[in-house]
């Protein structure tokens, strides 16, 4: 981010990201500017929750047919293997949207950490998309309005070690459905690959950094130029992994469908709201729904 801001350095930087971005869907954004002291509460936190006992947990466990709370989310039919984890989904963007009996009242610091970090992930995102839409070729505002005032949900992860870890998953292999996904390693345990060519690349994170990747609107609203890629999560044998995802959501006008400018559509427009019926049942399905909107 330093390089990006940097304007002896920015149109460098700018074109690596749109690499990236086009090549992978996956880059590791390091000297990103969020306060370090907002980053370590939002760790410890996170890993004060997961440690407490499972009654505690189940205080704010999911309810049926809900998503938010506490629980195992990711079971589907994509894959034979079990999910090897546990999570804490939350809507945390806007601030009335949120369901606050979702948010646990134990470890004290949680809700207040999650405010703060949510907040300043809803700040990068807004410049990640600035240098994104030089790279584009398309107006900042397009591309920012986009995603402006749309919601953002927060994922709590935690993979404990496995002592069969050729048996299990941590998450199965998926794409991300909404705009741009934004990850916190809270500790240093690898585990995250991206396929890419038909190969799996393991992503090591760097000291420091947040993993950032496109979603499937995204490149929809990219009309293709950006890709979201196929990834999963390896479960460790001896060591537990846990992290802080952030999915921030983007539609235009209530309508998932590509920029102008960007040449001829290669997507079709839809709903929004029928966007993510079919996204949620291609999920179910172990398919991907975007792809049936290509034209």
């Amino acid at each position: 981010m330093a390089r990006l801001l940097d304007s002896e350095s920015s149109e460098a930087e700018t074109a690596k990201l749109g690499s990236a971005c086009r090549d992978w869907g996956f880059f590791q954004l390091t000297n990103h500017g969020v306060d370090e002291s907002v980053v370590q509460d939002m760790k410890d936190s996170t890993m004060q929750f997961f440690r407490l006992p499972l009654d505690k947990k189940k205080a704010v466990a999911t309810r049926a047919g809900g998503l938010e709370g506490f629980g195992h989310h990711f079971a589907g039919a994509s894959c034979a293997k079990l999910d090897w984890a546990e999570s804490l989904i939350l809507l945390t963007q806007q601030k009335e949207q949120r369901s606050m009996e979702f948010w646990p009242a134990d470890p004290a610091r949680l809700r207040p950490s999650l405010d703060r970090y949510s907040l300043e992930m809803s700040r990068l995102t807004s410049r990640l998309l600035g240098f994104m839409a030089s790279d584009l070729g398309v107006e900042r505002e397009a591309l920012a309005g986009a995603f402006r005032g749309k919601r953002q949900s927060v994922a709590l992860h935690h993979y404990p070690p496995c002592r069969h870890p050729d048996k299990v998953l941590g998450i199965t292999p998926h794409h991300d459905g909404l705009g741009l996904t934004l990850l916190l390693h809270v500790n240093d345990t690898p585990g995250l690959q991206v396929r890419r060519g038909g190969r799996w690349f393991p992503l090591d994170p760097l000291p420091g950094a947040l993993v950032v990747n496109v979603g499937d609107i995204l490149q929809v609203l990219t009309n293709g130029r950006y890709r979201s890629a196929e990834h999963r999560v390896l479960a460790d044998a001896g060591r537990g992994r846990a992290t802080v995802v952030v999915f921030q959501d983007t539609c235009v006008a209530g309508t998932v469908r590509p920029l102008p400018g960007l040449g001829e559509a290669r997507y079709r427009a839809i709903e929004y709201v029928e966007y993510l019926k079919g996204n949620y049942r291609g999920l179910a399905e172990g398919t991907r729904f975007v792809d049936s909107l290509e034209i």
